[in-house]
Parts: C-alpha cells; structure tokens; sequence
C-alpha cells in the first residue's frame, strides 16, 4: 500500500468518526450525512487512492475538469457538480453528474431543464444561496427565492432536492453557524409556504474546516477536500 493511499485511509477515518460525533450530538444517525471528496485540487492518483478505499461521491468545482476525470473511471463513480456551471458547458456535464449542487440563477435553472428535456434526463440540483451576502460568492440571493419556487415547479426535467451555500469567508465559525442556521430556515419556510409542491430534503453545506457546525444546523452533504489530502505533498513538491 502507498504512502500516500495510507494518509488518505487515516484522513478519511478520522473525517467519518467527526461525522460520527457531530451527528451523535445533534441526535442524528451518521448514516443521514453524505460525504462529498472534493477532488478540484487532487492529483490523478490520489482520487483513485479514494476510489479503492471505498469513496464514490466526488466533488469537482470545474466542469471541464469533471469532464476529463470522468473519462478515466467508471460508472460506479457519483460525480457532484459544486462550482459555477457555465451555460454552454451544461449539454456535456449533464449525462456525467449525479447532482449539480450549484444553480445560482433562473436562467441557469431554465436552460438545465431545456437541455435535460433535449437529452431525454431528469437532472437532480440544488440551489447556490448566497446567505451571506459576500459579493465575492456566487449564488441566489433569499430575496430570489419566490420567483424561483415558482420557476421550478414547472420545470419538467430537473429534480430541485435541496439548498447549497458556502459560510462567509473569515475563521470565525459562529458566522459560519449563522449562514448554515439560515440556509436550513430558508428551506423549511420553503416547504411551509409551497405545502408539498416541493420537497427539499437536502442541505449541502459545511467545508474542511466548519463541517461539524454544519452538520449540527442540519446538514446532510459536506463538501470536504483538504482533509482528505491532509500531508500530501503534490509530484514534483
């Protein structure tokens, strides 16, 4: 076994029992939060060091790169769309991705029903909310939300299952608690208000460094990619 397959293997256990632990104190079943490996930064050989230990649900923040990775593994691999989805790039990401977690627009929304129609598919997605209001983020903003629920019921081809959101950009995980709090708010005024027109189940939220606040405010997908690749060193470093 590799070095490096062996600092995975530590990195993803100690990953999964802090999930473990964060969904024990909030009285959930670690079984009710999905890990999603965020590869955007992984070497070639690192994600296939995850493949063999068992990790099927991969995150890449670049379609043209979920593009290329996809091309060298099999069907048995969930790949997650996380990062912007450029328009003209949705005809070929659609038949590859298990969940595009970052529809930040009702024009995206629209034109990834249209090409799902096209292709004869029926696209799971979340929508990006920018809860925190940082320019520098993308995403809907809450005051969007309206005109959006009303966008998604009548599209025919999209799978609308949840709200994705990032926390603000600083080290301080109260802010952090603050934006998962109001994402998971969000979404149950959501479905009070559209009574059973929409179903939102999911919440993807929380990063390497605030996953277990996230999941304590009700996360059911965590995006992690640092953690996983913690004392790696890239070729050629």
């Amino acid at each position: 076994m590799s070095t490096a397959l062996e600092t995975i293997r530590t990195n993803l256990l100690s990953v999964q029992d802090r999930i473990a632990a964060a969904c024990q104190a909030s009285g959930r079943e670690a079984s009710s939060v999905k890990l999603i490996a965020v590869v955007k930064y992984a070497e070639l050989a690192w994600v296939r060091d995850l493949l063999e230990i068992g990790v099927r649900d991969l995150g890449e923040s670049r379609p043209q790169q979920l593009l290329q990775r996809a091309e060298q593994f099999d069907d048995s691999v969930s790949w997650h769309q996380i990062g912007h989805l450029q328009r003209n790039k949705i005809r070929k990401v659609l038949p590859l991705t298990s969940l595009i977690h970052t529809i930040d627009s009702v024009k995206l929304l629209q034109a990834v029903d249209r090409v799902a129609a096209e292709l004869s598919l029926t696209v799971p997605v979340l929508l990006q909310i920018n809860v925190s209001g940082e320019p520098s983020k993308g995403g809907l903003s809450p005051a969007e939300l309206p005109v959006v629920w009303e966008t998604a019921t009548v599209c025919t081809h999209v799978e609308l299952q949840g709200l994705m959101t990032m926390a603000p950009g600083t080290r301080d995980l109260e802010e952090a608690r603050e934006t998962f709090a109001a994402l998971r708010r969000l979404r149950d005024d959501a479905e009070q208000q559209l009574r059973g027109r929409l179903s939102l189940p999911e919440l993807s939220m929380g990063m390497s460094g605030d996953f277990e606040i996230a999941i304590k405010e009700g996360a059911t997908m965590v995006r992690i990619g640092s953690g996983l690749f913690e004392g790696l060193n890239p070729a050629g470093a």
